[in-house]
């Protein structure tokens, strides 16, 4: 990058943090460190919502991911604007009546305290494993630009997120999420429109979509079919999105506390609701844009010359080894296939490049894909421009993972430490063990980060997985809770273990795609419950909370 570059990037990072430490006065309480003394407007709740869910993972990975596999991936979220309605219907005004400081304490109203502290651990792991990768994103950055270790890099980055998330608690991450998201969406505006004017003269908006629809980018809509049976395994399609993908979206907003979080900072419970409903609008327009995005780069490499591999750095590593002389062929065999427009010997070559770093870097994964757009903005977009972008996306990261980490924290006090350790802390003390423990979690998901290297997938296609593997079974518990008065902690909470058991058994032997693990996770705990409470000693007379 270029010495404006580095300006525009200090600069930005830099005044984001200086606004939040102003913002962030706030009440050293627990309920001042975690809900914003509960005094947030609306639009700030949306924009805290958008903010914790469209972290660095969707701006790097989600480009291109579009660039690889096209557009289908959008329907991932045809789903969520009809969990935002269902969540606004039958879990806020029941978090907001209780008065809970993390979703999980109504569990023990309504069940008991080892189904509360069951449901929050599973969260905690889930939640925890995925700050982890969502750390890893930005250090990729870094590490790119650099040359830098990556593991250094995560220890770098890391450390960062830590000092700015228990500066502020979760005003800081409100008033900078608001900042931050008007930065990002500008900067994916700027760059859109980039891509095009970097095209032929004679090539359009249109051109370029068109030219990507001809190569099969345009996939906005599947059906999942495979000689004429539905494939269970496909990831993306229509039914997967708006039913999978619905389970989803109800077990993330409804239960995970990084969401359940943003809209309990709320002044009202009308502000929690108009916040949720305006993302359940506007998420999926944003996220099929940044995936237009990566189509949009898509057309433009088939007018200029794509690298053979994205990550300049691991090439680089590859080359000090003994492949060097067979990686340096082969990126002349593939210059001259461009040269003579043979896109079939491109693929080829592209493949064999990949199998040959395997080879260089034993125990590396090959797949490029997070770097695609980023090595499209270095490569080609304007001085200054570069630094605004790079930007963008550390912002997305610090917005959600400062997020992810003060839910942590919230969960680990309340659930946990005021539960089982200390019940009779000060207000002062619930403040500072607070800090510490989103201390905790940061070292927590710095350890995860350096094992994200070889996920194999894209880094947005990872989180959704490991979700997945959780979600289904929280959300089940919640709605045994709210809609089935007869059922008791005893059966529930047995009922969440074999499921969870179960869900790891579906997912290692690939039986469906990660989508639909949400509804077997979730239909499994109800179906289970309703078997065993006959069965099983009579729990104590449980209150009609919902």
């Amino acid at each position: 990058m270029s010495n404006l570059d580095w300006i525009i990037l200090i600069a930005t990072l830099t005044g984001i943090i200086i606004y939040g430490m102003y913002k962030s006065r706030t009440t050293r309480n627990l309920d001042g460190y975690f809900l914003s003394n509960r005094s947030m407007p609306w639009y700030l709740v949306l924009l805290s919502i958008m903010g914790t869910q469209a972290s660095a993972v969707t701006f790097i990975s989600a480009p291109g991911q579009a660039y690889t596999d096209g557009m289908r991936f959008v329907q991932y979220y045809f789903g969520l604007p009809l969990a935002m309605i269902v969540i606004c219907i039958f879990f806020v005004p029941v978090f907001r009546r209780l008065k809970v400081y993390t979703a999980y304490e109504f569990l023990e109203n309504r069940f008991d305290v080892k189904t509360r502290t069951l449901t929050s651990a599973l969260f905690l792991l889930s939640r925890g494993l995925s700050t982890g990768i969502s750390i890893y994103a930005p250090s990729i950055i870094l590490s790119s630009l650099l040359g830098w270790n990556i593991y250094y890099t995560n220890l770098v980055m890391g450390g960062l997120l830590i000092i700015y998330t228990m500066s502020g608690g979760a005003k800081a991450v409100a008033y900078t999420q608001q900042l931050q998201l008007i930065i990002i969406i500008g900067g994916m505006f700027v760059a859109g429109y980039l891509v095009v004017k970097l095209m032929p003269a004679n090539i359009g908006f249109g051109d370029a979509l068109k030219l990507a629809g001809g190569q099969g980018k345009m996939n906005i809509i599947t059906m999942g079919v495979t000689n004429n049976h539905f494939d269970w395994k496909d990831k993306y399609n229509i039914w997967s999105g708006v039913i999978g993908g619905f389970f989803l979206a109800l077990s993330y907003f409804g239960t995970d506390q990084s969401q359940v979080g943003r809209y309990l900072t709320a002044k009202s419970d009308k502000e929690s609701k108009v916040g949720l409903l305006m993302n359940g609008m506007v998420k999926v327009p944003m996220q099929f844009l940044i995936l237009l995005l990566g189509v949009l780069v898509f057309s433009f490499y088939q007018y200029h010359k794509a690298p053979v591999y994205f990550d300049d750095a691991k090439i680089i590593a590859a080359k000090k080894t003994n492949y060097k002389d067979t990686l340096v062929q082969l990126e002349q065999q593939y210059s001259a296939a461009i040269a003579g427009q043979n896109r079939t010997a491109l693929n080829d070559l592209r493949a064999q490049y990949k199998t040959v770093l395997k080879k260089a870097l034993p125990g590396d994964d090959a797949n490029d894909t997070n770097y695609i757009f980023l090595r499209f903005v270095v490569d080609n977009l304007p001085k200054g421009l570069v630094g605004l972008l790079i930007a963008v996306i550390f912002l997305s990261a610090w917005g959600s993972i400062a997020a992810a980490l003060n839910s942590l924290a919230s969960c680990t006090v309340v659930d946990f430490h005021k539960k089982f350790i200390n019940k009779d802390c000060t207000e002062a003390k619930d403040y500072n063990i607070s800090r510490w423990y989103t201390f905790g979690w940061g070292v927590f998901s710095i350890i995860v980060a350096m094992f994200a290297y070889n996920l194999g997938n894209s880094l947005i296609e990872a989180v959704n997985i490991l979700g997945s593997l959780f979600y289904g079974v929280i959300l089940g518990i919640f709605l045994v809770a709210f809609w089935m008065k007869w059922v008791g902690g005893n059966a529930v909470f047995i009922a969440a273990v074999i499921s969870e058991a179960l869900i790891i058994l579906v997912y290692n032997l690939n039986i469906v795609s990660f989508l639909w693990l949400n509804v077997v996770g979730a239909l499994l705990v109800i179906i289970l419950s309703v078997v065993l409470q006959p069965i099983l000693p009579a729990n104590k007379k449980v209150k009609n909370l919902s």
